[in-house]
């Protein structure tokens, strides 16, 4: 089937604006109810425009417990590279790590980084700050999100997403390429792919061989989001209050996070926090295929109303929303 009619009849592929603007409506209703057009922006009062847009990773993941927290170095804008390798040795860092910038959205600029060589690419394209980042090893991915009224001392985890990252199986005749063609998912990528992979994109894969071709967890970068409400339980509601007990102003927001296994994530051990998104968090598993779109907006208004009623009880407590002005300042503002 033609990529054209792939997007037209799977809504996860559509352009965000188009895919929101049914629930403009119901947006306008929960504005009314909390007040305020920019009621979003109280939701988390301890992060930036309350994590709506702009946030700097550096300021939230600074609140997350280093029990949790996967090992970050901030690079400012300007830095001489000779200084990066030492940096490394002293946060016992090593290849492969993540580069991502410290300001970004939705996977933007986000590289696996496997070299001495290959970060001083990825340092001398930066034109901002970014970060580096370990890479977890971590067979499970998942995107939590979680949220606690204000007037709550227990959170509750609603939406639970595990993330299938894109590879191919080898059939012992088809080369890389080949096997991408083959892939509907796959096939957004290819020329991302090709750009990477190179020569690589024609070896021929031994049967039954599953190759990664990106190790990124984004949708943009072809990672397939699972449903896993199902797994959903009291306990992952305790593992991820405390997991945010330390985050003064933290409301709501999902947490992209690797796990060495289920039984350690409802024990809440071996878990480790790449990022943490605020109040523009969507709940990822209404992005799984086998979701309708009905379904999705269900789940959106309720996720929406959620944050409407924190907003509502942090105005009360005294937390004001950002005036639309100095909202448009900060989205202006990274927009250059």
């Amino acid at each position: 089937m033609p990529l054209f009619f792939v997007k037209v009849f799977n809504y996860e592929y559509w352009p965000w604006w188009l895919f929101y603007l049914p629930m403009t409506p119901y947006w306008f209703y929960q504005a009314i109810r909390a007040k305020s057009l920019t009621f979003f922006t109280a939701v988390n009062p301890g992060i930036e425009a309350g994590g709506f847009y702009g946030e700097h990773k550096t300021e939230i993941m600074k609140n997350i417990s280093p029990e949790y927290l996967a090992k970050t170095i901030f690079i400012p804008f300007g830095t001489d590279f000779e200084v990066l390798p030492k940096l490394l040795i002293d946060n016992n860092l090593q290849y492969p790590v993540i580069g991502k910038p410290n300001v970004g959205e939705r996977g933007t600029s986000v590289a696996k980084i496997h070299s001495e060589t290959e970060l001083r690419a990825y340092h001398e394209s930066a034109n901002a700050d970014y970060l580096i980042q370990e890479f977890i090893t971590y067979s499970i991915e998942f995107g939590v999100l979680f949220s606690r009224m204000p007037n709550e001392t227990v959170g509750k985890v609603s939406s639970l997403t595990l993330k299938e990252f894109l590879s191919v199986m080898g059939d012992g005749k088809s080369t890389i390429e080949e096997l991408v063609l083959q892939n509907t998912r796959a096939r957004f990528q290819l020329e991302a792919l090709q750009k990477r992979l190179g020569k690589s994109m024609q070896e021929v894969l031994p049967l039954g061989e599953n190759r990664l071709l990106e190790p990124i967890g984004n949708h943009c970068r072809g990672t397939k989001f699972v449903n896993a409400n199902h797994l959903i339980n009291s306990q992952l509601h305790d593992v991820f209050t405390k997991v945010a007990k330390g985050f003064d102003g933290f409301f709501y927001g999902r947490f992209d996070m690797k796990v060495s296994s289920i039984e350690d994530l409802y024990e809440g051990k071996n878990i480790r926090v790449m990022e943490l998104n605020g109040v523009s968090s969507d709940p990822g598993h209404i992005y799984d295929p086998r979701y309708y779109l009905w379904q999705a907006y269900r789940d959106l208004m309720w996720h929406w109303k959620r944050a409407a009623d924190i907003s509502i009880l942090n105005q009360k407590n005294g937390v004001k929303p950002l005036p639309f002005s100095e909202l448009w300042a900060i989205v202006k503002g990274h927009f250059g």
